[in-house]
């Protein structure tokens, strides 16, 4: 790589879906991808052998709760977040943004950043533009992201637009404060409010930023205006640079989003639902405590080749969650994050194939049967 950030090409479209290749120093990422949640520098449940196993290209690390523990100082002394954890494929960290919008009540934005006290101990950080992407640059992650205020759902216009002025200031600085070999992606902002959205673009995507993520979705509005945003603002989007959605995950959304010309997800849904006992089939979502699986000793989803489909069975699934062992949750995740995995290689199939809307109808349809087929 030139600049030795990222690259990357779009390979193929099918209608405003679209599969390309993102070239990082850890690799090199298909995309559409969906890329695990490991916020602690793990993705729960898994060891970093078994996640490798799996195959996902890249993977999302967390840089509020990192910095507070293990500490961003002992974490770059122990050689950053990819000898720390021992992985070698790519790693996109979360600016901390989103993070401190759960922390509303022990927040406090100003101009220069935000002053809040930590979940743990309720000691005392200030984060800042300048700060969060230097702790990125210091955990030696592939891509970071800027630092923004994320708004709550159901603020006012003016509300909205007083937030996304103050995030397109801190992303300027984000990127003034760039050193360092990560590359940075900015972030739009604008609510429900299209108008918003539309001057968020334009603003964002003048900076010189390596991809550009739509933030502040999935905060309580309903599906249908989370959707109004996304169809509306995706095609606004630099067409020569990745899309990213942040945060947004069912299976349904990935197709959904794909359709609109998304190019990278992540969510922690398939992780937590699985520890949660709630796993995804190429036939809808499947509870496995249900009493009917008690005897059942089909694989959980014979279309699925991951090891938990193709060693044990539904029966023995739902003996261990009910009885609350560990290994419930290593076979459920391992199924869940397989999953994903397997339904965004299908989606880069049938883009490339130019088939991406009758592979689209058909898992839609496959998939509202809510697991009565399983």
């Amino acid at each position: 790589m030139a600049d030795s950030r990222i690259e990357f090409h779009v390979t193929a479209t099918d209608g405003a879906a679209r599969r390309g290749q993102l070239t990082t120093r850890h690799g090199v990422i298909d995309t559409p991808v969906f890329m695990p949640v490991g916020t602690m520098a793990s993705v729960k449940s898994l060891t970093t052998e078994q996640l490798a196993r799996l195959g996902p290209q890249i993977i999302l690390n967390n840089t509020y709760h990192l910095m507070l523990r293990p500490g961003i100082d002992l974490l770059e002394k122990l050689g950053g977040v990819h000898k720390f954890m021992g992985w070698n494929g790519a790693v996109l960290s979360d600016s901390g943004g989103f993070q401190l919008f759960s922390l509303a009540a022990i927040r406090k934005i100003r101009e220069e950043g935000v002053e809040f006290r930590s979940h743990i101990d309720g000691a005392a950080y200030f984060l800042s533009p300048e700060t969060s992407v230097g702790i990125q640059t210091r955990m030696g992650v592939d891509i970071a992201m800027a630092f923004d205020e994320c708004p709550a759902y159901g603020l006012s216009h003016a509300e909205i637009e007083k937030s996304m002025l103050l995030t397109h200031r801190w992303a300027r600085r984000s990127l003034a404060a760039r050193t360092g070999a990560s590359a940075l992606f900015g972030i739009v902002q604008g609510g429900i409010h299209l108008d918003l959205r539309k001057r968020s673009v334009e603003e964002i995507g003048a900076i010189d930023f390596d991809g550009v993520a739509i933030g502040g979705v999935s905060v309580g509005e309903p599906k249908e205006e989370m959707f109004d945003v996304v169809n509306f603002t995706a095609p606004l989007l630099p067409a020569d640079k990745p899309r990213y959605l942040m945060g947004v995950g069912t299976p349904e959304d990935l197709v959904n989003g794909v359709t609109a010309g998304i190019d990278m997800f992540d969510c922690v849904m398939p992780t937590r639902n699985a520890r949660n006992g709630t796993l995804f089939t190429s036939f809808g979502k499947v509870a496995i405590k249900n009493a009917r699986f008690a005897a059942d000793d089909r694989p959980l989803d014979p279309r699925c080749s991951c090891i938990t489909c193709t060693t044990v069975s539904r029966a023995y699934l739902r003996h261990l969650y009910t009885n609350d062992e560990i290994a419930a949750a290593v076979y459920n995740t391992i199924h869940n994050i397989s999953f994903y995995l397997d339904l965004m290689k299908d989606i880069r199939q049938a883009v490339a194939s130019n088939s991406f809307g009758s592979f689209r109808e058909a898992f839609l349809s496959r998939y509202a049967s809510g697991g009565k087929d399983a």
